[in-house]
């Protein structure tokens, strides 16, 4: 972190940015701290640290679409994350904060010299302090689309298959893609979702039945080849050998 500490405000109530911008300033006395940045939802923070810098990120919990805590997984994410210092009028999202490797904790209304303990917090910050995602699992994925935050809700996602260097996700609708490795979305995403093949996981909500094809390559062998039919889409996908037991499963 440089001398100067650079942070970004994230509060649906405009009053509430009001309040911390002016207790930041009161802070700036006593170490050097600018308000970086304003945000009024957890896209327009995600958007904003897409092409700007911030060393810390003053962050309320509840807030509509994204709360706080699912912000804070997603920044995670970021090459460079920031250090989180929740800023709640709600005591109860403690726990959840410090899974997700929140700095500190501070209840509304914020004060100068509880600020000031945070801040000082952050500027001991080390990139190594930053632990696994908490076990909760994210509502969106983000991706990034003209220079444009986009999230995606996990309910709406069909499948994910590994393609190259991206993650292709697929929609009733639509395709992105994400650097997100397929792995690690399976481990976050398990019980929602289901692997089919080495480079494809599908949601168990959108699987339909299962169709038997025979393959010419396996007439010899007697062995029949499996696909997944998906709820609302025509597309048919492969099940390989090694995870054929999933229409097994299905079928006992």
């Amino acid at each position: 972190m440089t001398d100067a500490i650079n942070v970004l405000i994230v509060d649906d109530e405009a009053p509430a940015r009001n309040r911390l911008r002016e207790v930041l300033a009161d802070c700036a006395e006593a170490l050097p701290v600018t308000t970086a940045g304003e945000a009024a939802s957890g896209r327009e923070a995600l958007e904003w640290l897409e092409h700007n810098r911030a060393d810390v990120v003053l962050l309320d919990i509840r807030m509509p679409e994204m709360d706080g805590i699912e912000l804070a997984r997603h920044m995670l994410k970021l090459k460079n994350p920031p250090a989180v210092i929740f800023s709640t009028a709600f005591d109860q999202h403690a726990i959840e904060a410090f899974e997700v490797n929140a700095i500190d904790y501070l209840l509304k209304p914020v004060r100068r010299d509880r600020l000031i303990i945070s801040l000082r917090k952050a500027q001991a910050y080390s990139q190594l302090q930053l632990g696994a995602v908490s076990r909760q699992s994210r509502v969106h994925l983000s991706v990034s689309i003209g220079g444009k935050v986009m999230l995606v809700p996990v309910a709406d996602i069909v499948y994910l298959r590994a393609e190259q260097k991206y993650v292709t996700m697929r929609t009733l609708t639509h395709e992105y893609l994400t650097e997100e490795s397929l792995t690690n979305l399976e481990q976050e995403f398990g019980e929602r979702f289901v692997r089919i093949h080495r480079n494809c996981i599908v949601a168990r909500d959108f699987i339909a039945g299962f169709e038997r094809q025979r393959h010419a390559s396996e007439d010899e062998a007697g062995g029949v080849a499996w696909s997944v039919l998906l709820r609302g889409l025509e597309e048919r996908l492969p099940i390989s050998r090694r995870h054929r037991h999933v229409v097994k499963e299905a079928a006992g």
